[in-house]
């Protein structure tokens, strides 16, 4: 991995870490922001198993680990696009629950909202382009077309193969019939 890749990594991955530890130990403090999130998704949760927990100081506490640990896992370099993706998806209800600017009367809460929304656009977008980092390896697209490619010129070749062995086979046996035995 290079050093620009590493350290762009762990610049990124350093706000979910930290608010990741600080909203684990004390939920309390974004439970009324989060609840009108946390209730549209209560049923889905209680429709996908009745032992997952809805309350949202649970459900803030479980999204504050699961970014604390993937943003470690993207600062370490460990399974770094899958753990982009993982950080890109819990930031989307984060922001769209600490940040509504559209709903602010307030023309400064407004502006302060919308500024947070906006970096947080910002960090989806470097999280989804760490989730296409391919560190210079060819992605799964190219090696799949790839492996057609090689696929097809090799079905060719034994395609050619097969008819070239078939003409010598039909040539022998007309060539035997023809000889005196």
């Amino acid at each position: 991995m290079t050093p620009v890749r590493s350290l762009a990594r762990a610049m990124l991955s350093g706000i979910f870490v930290v608010s990741g530890a600080r909203n684990f130990a004390n939920p309390e403090r974004l439970v009324p922001a989060a609840k009108p999130i946390t209730d549209r998704v209560a049923p889905l949760l209680a429709g996908a198993h009745p032992r997952i927990p809805t309350d949202t100081a649970t459900l803030v506490r479980a999204n504050a680990a699961v970014q604390f640990g993937a943003g470690l896992m993207l600062a370490t370099g460990r399974l770094t696009r899958p753990a982009a993706l993982v950080l890109a998806g819990t930031l989307i209800p984060v922001t769209l629950a600490g940040h509504p600017f559209w709903s602010n009367d307030d023309p400064i809460a407004k502006n302060n909202n919308q500024i947070h929304f906006l970096k947080n656009l910002g960090l989806l977008g470097g999280l989804l382009l760490a989730a296409a980092d391919t560190e210079g390896k060819p992605g799964l697209r190219w090696r799949a077309g790839h492996r057609i490619g090689h696929s097809r010129r090799s079905v060719r070749r034994a395609v050619r193969t097969a008819r070239r062995e078939a003409r010598i086979a039909v040539l022998s046996a007309s060539t035997a019939r023809r000889l005196p035995g």
